[in-house]
């Protein structure tokens, strides 16, 4: 399963990461029993003889230690024994894991990432999510919360993060879907005879898929919001070639994958112009390859490694 703040994927995955049936739903984020109960009622349609286990992606910090989804960001999970819920209802070994970095071992084994050792990625999406290949293994850190990629500082006086997040000036208040969307309506305020300014007038909804569908089409308002996003992903990134000296960036999620090199670009102009060498002349920031799939398949490659 990958459980995001806007939908929710559930499939049967084989032991090579092949999705063999799917199912998906609206997350319904009014409250945490509503999000269970779309957990528990999406595991139950699918599991039959031939389920070994079941592997949750969500966007939570996890403690592994416990399998406690221990608190979440952009959907109303906190503190709960996820883990063990589950397996109590349906009697199977569960694994529990964070959905970027669920979506980083599937990269990694099967899609943008394949043969490298050092890696990085990070999913746009409602949020930034990201995920830590290191040796050529996932990297979880102590307790199972390594890889926050989107909640560091990148502007000490910036605004409040999103959702439940206590921060200040995060990536993800720069660089996710949701940044875009804020971004292009206050551009369609401030410009009303631009491209963004001219949809609203028209009555359609601004948000992040119109900016990025309006950035392919012509030079305007639309594709310069994206490429501002672009830029602000890009200093992230810098800091993330200076801390990890990743050999490459994987760049996915719902939004980044719609905006491609829209914003990839400007993020690779700005790491080239800010990050370390030898860092910067080495590493590659690309798409990922595996589309929506990724933190389902990666879920799956997780708990087989698991059951074994």
């Amino acid at each position: 399963m990958d459980l995001g703040g806007t939908k929710l994927l559930a499939g049967l995955v084989d032991r090579e990461g092949v999705v063999v049936e799917r199912k998906v739903r609206a997350t319904d984020t009014s409250n945490e029993d509503a999000v269970l109960a779309q957990i528990e009622v999406a595991v139950e349609e699918l599991v039959n003889d031939d389920v070994v286990g079941i592997a949750l992606g969500v966007p939570s910090l996890i403690d592994q230690r416990t399998g406690r989804a221990e608190s979440s960001v952009n959907i109303p999970l906190e503190g709960v024994d996820l883990r063990d819920r589950i397996a109590e209802r349906v009697g199977l070994p569960v694994t529990i894991e964070n959905d970027a970095n669920a979506a980083a071992v599937a990269e990694h084994a099967l899609g943008a990432g394949r043969g490298s050792d050092h890696m990085l990625m990070l999913t746009l999406g409602t949020g930034v999510g990201g995920g830590l290949i290191l040796n050529g293994k996932l990297y979880r850190g102590f307790t199972g919360g390594a890889g926050e990629l989107g909640h560091m500082t990148i502007n000490f006086d910036g605004p409040p993060c999103q959702g439940t997040c206590p921060g200040i000036g995060h990536l993800e208040a720069y660089a996710s879907g949701t940044a875009a969307e804020l971004l292009a309506r206050e551009t369609a305020s401030e410009r009303p005879d631009g491209d963004l300014g001219r949809a609203a007038a028209a009555g359609k909804e601004i948000d992040a898929k119109l900016a990025v569908e309006l950035a392919a089409a012509a030079a305007g308002d639309a594709r310069e919001v994206i490429e501002r996003v672009g830029s602000r992903l890009g200093v992230g990134i810098a800091s993330y070639v200076n801390i990890f000296n990743p050999e490459l960036v994987v760049v996915g999620g719902g939004f980044g994958a719609a905006a491609g090199d829209l914003v990839l670009e400007p993020a690779r102009e700005v790491v080239a112009t800010r990050a370390l060498p030898t860092g910067r002349d080495v590493v590659r920031i690309v798409p990922a390859e595996l589309g929506p799939e990724a933190g389902l398949v990666g879920s799956g490659l997780v708990g087989f490694d698991a059951v074994g």
